[in-house]
């Protein structure tokens, strides 16, 4: 078993504390202090673990010690989710932002983690000529997504 890091521990403090209610907001300096790390360190876990891809919006204003909220998005509907989401994917997707989208994907219960690892695989950079890789990527990943919205219709 393996230990956890510092980033890892910051970033299952916060969604525990998104469990307990959909937006919270903390203080970048306070939050530091409680890890013993440089507030760099939570920018750093803020901007790579909490992304729109994974399901949440972070506003961060600095100065005076600066504050960050975060909201976990939720949404009435499956409809208005893949709906967003094809809508917000680029049409240049690296493997990392598609990784993203398909763990949200799974978390969200909208796909099996059997379902989740058959995308990831074709979505690999491997399966692609490196010159167009995001582009094809970001174009398998919207039509599975219109696909995923129709399935009631098969």
């Amino acid at each position: 078993m393996s230990a956890k890091n510092t980033s890892d521990m910051i970033e299952e403090y916060l969604k525990k504390l998104l469990e307990a209610t959909a937006e919270i907001e903390i203080k970048r300096s306070e939050l530091a202090e409680t890890f013993d790390v440089v507030p760099s360190q939570i920018n750093y876990v803020i901007k790579t673990r909490f992304t729109l891809p994974r399901g949440y919006e972070v506003e961060s204003k600095r100065g005076g010690g600066g504050y960050i909220k975060i909201v976990k998005i939720k949404y009435s509907n499956k409809h208005a989710l893949l709906q967003e989401l094809d809508e917000k994917i680029p049409l240049l997707l690296s493997e990392k932002i598609a990784k993203d989208i398909v763990q949200f994907l799974f978390e969200e219960e909208l796909i099996s983690y059997r379902e989740g690892n058959f995308v990831l695989a074709m979505l690999s950079d491997s399966n692609f000529d490196s010159k167009d890789s995001d582009a094809f990527r970001s174009a398998m990943l919207k039509s599975f997504l219109r696909r995923l919205d129709r399935e009631d219709e098969i």
